[in-house]
């Protein structure tokens, strides 16, 4: 354990929570995280993981400007479900990178955990992504993903983080229901037909 997992693990948390909690704020709390992260991630060889971090960077910037775009003058923003094909096609985008990146990081780095880092990383992108985009299916598969990654990190001895994760994983439940909560909530408004439906922030990095 050192003072920079300690640091990247405060700032995670705090960015999964403000997301749970659907505040704007989570976008730059995330970055820095993702900045943590991504040096933490090279010290201990997780090079997909690393280099997740700097993509994830460009997928915050994407969600911060899509959650504004998302709220209404009150301030709230709308949770937008995730249609059948587009969630297979993430899906299927998720496992094709997984087997790209798995093939180049087995065969070229000493990556540690090649395969599952690859798959993880994949997986955590079509999560972001979703996040990104409002749909509170992103919550399921955040769930899936992170109680992968509590294993991994076991294994390599990052026990502080493997803590954050399980964490994540009590987070990401309590972000599902509250946004599932919110979508019906907004179904039963006479406007959910007419424009994107919103929610209060309530009581997800």
């Amino acid at each position: 354990m050192t003072m920079l997992e300690i640091a990247a693990v405060a700032v995670s948390f705090l960015g999964i929570w403000l997301t749970a909690v659907r505040r704007l704020w989570c976008w730059p709390v995330n970055l820095l995280a993702c900045a943590l992260y991504f040096k933490l991630f090279l010290d201990v060889r997780l090079y997909a993981d690393m280099m997740l971090q700097a993509v994830f960077a460009g997928a915050l910037v994407y969600g911060w400007r899509n959650w504004t775009r998302g709220r209404q003058n009150a301030g709230d923003v709308a949770v937008v479900p995730l249609r059948p094909i587009p969630a297979l096609a993430g899906l299927c985008t998720g496992a094709g990178a997984a087997l790209v990146i798995g093939f180049v990081m087995s065969r070229y780095t000493d990556a540690a955990l090649p395969w599952i880092d690859a798959t993880l990383s994949s997986f955590s992108l079509v999560a972001q992504y979703w996040t990104a985009r409002r749909h509170s299916a992103s919550w399921l598969l955040w769930i899936v993903v992170d109680i992968v990654y509590v294993g991994m990190f076991v294994v390599k001895g990052l026990m502080l983080t493997a803590g954050l994760y399980a964490a994540m994983i009590l987070l990401a439940l309590l972000g599902y229901r509250q946004w599932q909560a919110a979508r019906q909530n907004q179904a039963r408004t006479p406007s959910a037909s007419e424009t994107p439906p919103v929610v209060s922030p309530s009581l997800r990095a």
